[in-house]
């Protein structure tokens, strides 16, 4: 009995020792630990999202391009929502009962217990109008946030745009942290320096009572946390620049893009036609993009980015280079206009130097010079030997930033295309026959004249003119040069060369210098001779099956000491010489000198409204 009567007590005394247990766990839950009230406390709690301010975006000059405003949503928490007057609501508001039905149905989709907009982008004027009657509608809440707000009206393409996250958005992992209703860099530079410009959130909560009014923050802010605003970024776009570069292809198609050959930066990117950034920010912003996607003339394509041409002549500068790196030409190498290889559009002196030969930009020398590289006999048959050599002169091409992504920041950035032997097997290959259909020089000799499946983007374009500037070397163009305090991204501070060993650039650099200031030359309408500045630069007419023939120029300047490498596509506007050539000319006065001259203000409405030969007898 002794041994059961002490069993009994050991039993009670487990008891007594679990239930203490419990009871100090809960004591600690209920009392010492506010996680477990505040989990408890939800439903008359308000955890109010902080979002940062966004870090603001200047220019080289430290001109603020892009800041942010204060604007109103109204948000909506369904398990909130009661016996919802939708007519009086709807009036209150000024919006179509079917809106608020819409946005009713994405809520509770998205999450009952989640605040969802229902109106965004509300000013302070309309705040003040329905603040005070939102009490009448549980379940409905303001919140504050930022917009953007720009302080110029171009660079649209560049800035890109801020806008709603979308429910695909929100799929990804990394944006996991978000929340509907946020905004989120769409395009540009807001989408590829998100992270950056965003900062990092805040969190509040409050008590409210049934009806919504706050009773002061829970705990007196124990569980809150601080919002920290975006990094600045800083440009190295000249605001003054990009708006002239836009004023002269206004009412064009075609692109401009400058770069400090020295830097990589960017210092111009027009993109034509363009639009206003502030169209895609405010109320009635999607409206507003969807006339822009609507619009034949395509203002939301981004041209120096994705639009890929044939380059035209500007491209034998490139096959100059390689041939002159593979031995098969000297500076001093003579080649016959001889037209029954290929035409040449203009009647010229004989090319008995390469110097000539660009500063007339002679087809029928580039055919050869071409054919020298490619046909080299390192096979006993003309195909083999095309096949063996096209695919030397393609690897070369490419270590000059062609037929690949630059790596510009900007996400939407195409890659080109030069073609390598793979890809004409594939076009010449019979699927009729099912066999290899052979190919040699003749199949692809437009590729001497910058013609044929070659093409490149503006961007590139602008990028060779600044290898060539840089005597065979380019840092990757890039649009910011700070970040915060800080410079530029790592990787837009390392070199790239060429396959072309240096010493050999020189040998190109006078006949470019031909085509502007020589006796004759095809580029003389970019000449700043006046000025004491020499401009070494290449003309290029680009054949278009589609109408018109497209004008490209590109060149660098000065040429003793570049500052500056441009490239100008015109789409549509005939020989480059005659239109693409005087607005490079243009935004090179405009960098160097800071101004135009008086005299040559009316060039900007030749190259602004037609072909300047129109013009000539005006001089």
């Amino acid at each position: 009995m002794q041994y059961l009567e002490g069993r009994k007590y050991v039993v009670q005394g487990i008891f007594l020792a679990v239930a203490l247990i419990f009871l100090t766990r809960l004591f600690v839950m209920q009392v010492l630990d506010g996680t477990y009230k505040l989990a408890a406390d939800r439903n008359t709690l308000q955890r109010l999202v902080q979002i940062p301010y966004r870090g603001l975006i200047y220019d080289r000059k430290n001109q603020l391009l892009v800041q942010n405003t204060p604007v109103y949503d109204l948000m909506v928490m369904p398990r909130e929502v009661k016996q919802l007057d939708s007519a009086r609501f709807c009036a209150l508001l000024q919006i179509p009962i079917e809106d608020l039905r819409a946005s009713l149905r994405a809520a509770k989709k998205y999450s009952r217990n989640k605040l969802s907009p229902v109106v965004q982008n509300l000013t302070t004027p309309d705040l003040a109008v329905i603040q005070d009657k939102l009490m009448d509608f549980p379940g409905f809440h303001i919140q504050a946030r930022m917009a953007r707000a720009y302080r110029m009206d171009n660079l649209a393409h560049a800035l890109g745009y801020v806008g709603a996250i979308t429910p695909a958005f929100m799929e990804k992992p990394k944006y996991a942290k978000y929340h509907s209703g946020e905004n989120i860099g769409i395009s540009g530079l807001e989408s590829y320096y998100e992270e950056t410009l965003m900062g990092r959130r805040g969190v509040q909560y409050k008590m409210v009572n049934v009806r919504g009014i706050e009773k002061g923050k829970f705990r007196g802010g124990e569980f809150d946390t601080l919002s920290v605003a975006g990094q600045d970024l800083h440009l190295s776009i000249d605001a003054e620049l990009q708006a002239y570069g836009e004023k002269l292809l206004a009412g064009r198609r075609g692109s401009i893009v400058a770069i400090d050959p020295k830097t990589g930066e960017i210092l111009a990117f027009v993109s034509a036609p363009h639009y206003r950034p502030q169209l895609l920010t405010g109320k009635g912003s999607g409206n507003r993009y969807m006339d822009l996607l609507n619009n034949p003339d395509r203002p939301l394509f981004d041209r120096p980015l994705m639009a890929t041409y044939p380059p035209g002549s500007v491209f034998k500068l490139v096959n100059e280079l390689v041939a002159l790196q593979l031995g098969v030409v000297t500076p001093g190498t003579s080649f016959e206009c001889n037209q029954k290889l290929v035409r040449c559009t203009h009647r010229h002196e004989p090319p008995r130097n390469v110097s000539i030969a660009i500063k007339q930009s002679c087809n029928p020398y580039f055919y050869q010079v071409l054919r020298a590289a490619v046909v080299r006999g390192q096979a006993p048959n003309k195909y083999d030997d095309a096949h063996i050599g096209l695919g030397q002169w393609q690897k070369m091409v490419k270590s000059f930033g062609l037929g690949e992504k630059l790596g510009v920041d900007m996400s939407q950035e195409k890659r080109g295309l030069i073609p390598s032997p793979e890809f004409y097997d594939k076009k010449f290959f019979n699927k009729k026959e099912n066999r290899q259909h052979r190919w040699s020089f003749r199949n692809v000799y437009s590729l001497s004249i910058g013609q044929g499946e070659i093409g490149i983007t503006g961007l590139q374009m602008a990028n060779v003119l600044a290898t060539i500037a840089n005597r065979g070397w380019y840092y990757t163009p890039h649009f910011v040069r700070g970040i915060g305090n800080g410079g530029p991204l790592p990787q837009y501070q390392q070199k790239h060369f060429t396959a072309v060993d240096t010493a050999l650039f020189k040998h190109i650099i006078p006949g470019m210098e031909m085509v502007v200031d020589g006796n004759g030359g095809t580029g003389g309408l970019a000449s700043l001779a006046q000025f004491g500045i020499s401009v070494a630069g290449k003309t290029g007419t680009v054949q278009n099956a589609h109408g018109f023939d497209h004008a490209t120029f590109a060149a660098f300047a000065p040429a003793n000491d570049p500052k500056i490498a441009i490239a100008v596509f015109i789409e549509n506007s005939g020989f480059g010489g005659t239109s693409a050539a005087p607005a490079a000319g243009l935004m090179i006065e405009k960098y160097l000198r800071g101004k135009v001259a008086p005299h040559r203000k009316r060039w900007e409405d030749w190259v602004m409204y037609g072909d300047f030969t129109k013009h000539l007898h005006g001089m």
